[in-house]
Order: structure tokens, then C-alpha cells, then sequence
């Protein structure tokens, strides 16, 4: 289980096909919600990508340009952008509350969402990568930066050493709550 919750979006993208097949793996990968800023999603043409019908299934925010680009108080919008001075997303700690935002099929994130972005990231690849293609490495790490998993064994084919599981003590007051936790009076003159 991962804490917190993350968005997908695009900004500026052509292709319905890619758009519905970043959808698809945002919603099979948990996320919040999807969207677009300064792109016209045809949905009938992404569903042919985008078989779990996204949109229909979690908030889709279609943003006519990146001034109108609402997100929720403390959601950190990150930038996947090849640049020389972006974050290796192996090295990338992702914000429990984030919005990950992709460019255009032929073209890059615009220099004012860059600017906009709090964190820019880049795939350590040779040459970019198709634009769904990108998304899903982004949300595969983060399912491994934040999630709940055990630990790779120290052998290939070696069993995974399980995480312990958390261990709860008794509650503990932060005020005095023994008024509370004494049994309530069962007569009027019982009250001081």
C-alpha cells in the first residue's frame, strides 16, 4: 500500500491512443486522477488504448492551458523531462503527494511548466522514449519508492526477506483524559 495519492497528466500531447494509454496504466496503477493541459482528448479514440475506460472511472481534469492548471494544496507537480539538469528518477524521491506531468509526442514540456514544476525528473535513457511508454516507468518507480514491499533478496532467485509487520503499543494521551476513561456518574448527586 502506498501512502498519499499522485495524478498523471500531458501537456500539449496529439495522439489520443498515447493519452489513453497513459490513462490506463495511471488507473491500474491507483492514481487519483488524470489530465490534459492544452490537449483535445477524443475519448472515443483513446478508449481503443485506454480499455479500463479511465475517465469514467476517476477524475479527469481537462485543462484549456497551463494558467487554468488547478491542483490540490501541498500536490507537488513534477516535470519528466530529458534535461541536463533533471533528477535521475533512480535517484528521485517522490513526494507522497504529486502530480506527474509529460510532454508532447514530438516536442518538450514547455519552458513555463518547467518553471512551474517544484521538481523536474529524467529516465537515464540513451534518446527519449515513447510518451506512455515514460509514464509507466514513472508510476512503477514510485510504486517502488513508496511502497510497502520486501526487500529484493541478496541472490538472484533468492526469497525475499518479508518486512516485519508494525507493531502497535497501548494509546498513548497527549491530555489528561482520565475524566474519560472513569465510568460516567449514575446520579446527579454523584457530580461534584
Amino acid at each position: 500500500m502506498v501512502r498519499g495519492y499522485f495524478g498523471v497528466g500531458v501537456e500539449r500531447i496529439s495522439k489520443a491512443l498515447n493519452m489513453g494509454s497513459i490513462f490506463r496504466t495511471a488507473h491500474a496503477f491507483g492514481a487519483s486522477f488524470v489530465f490534459t493541459v492544452a490537449a483535445v482528448y477524443p475519448e472515443q479514440e483513446g478508449r481503443l488504448a485506454d480499455t479500463s475506460n479511465a475517465p469514467a472511472s476517476l477524475p479527469f481534469y481537462n485543462f484549456p492551458d497551463l494558467g487554468s492548471l488547478m491542483l490540490p494544496k501541498g500536490c507537488a507537480l513534477v516535470g519528466v523531462e530529458l534535461t541536463d539538469d533533471a533528477v535521475e528518477l533512480p535517484t528521485f524521491r517522490h513526494p507522497r503527494q504529486a502530480a506527474y506531468i509529460l510532454g508532447p509526442e514530438r516536442g518538450s514540456l514547455s519552458p513555463a511548466t518547467i518553471e512551474r514544476c517544484e521538481f523536474v525528473i529524467k529516465i537515464p535513457t540513451h534518446f527519449c522514449v515513447n510518451v506512455g511508454i515514460a509514464a509507466a516507468i514513472v508510476m512503477y518507480d514510485r510504486l517502488l519508492n513508496l511502497g510497502k514491499f520486501a526487500e529484493r533478496p541478496g541472490i538472484p532467485g533468492g526469497k525475499p526477506t518479508p518486512r516485519e509487520a508494525p507493531v502497535f503499543g497501548p494509546p498513548r494521551f497527549r491530555r489528561k483524559v482520565d475524566l474519560f476513561l472513569a465510568p460516567p456518574p449514575t446520579r446527579v448527586t454523584d457530580i461534584d
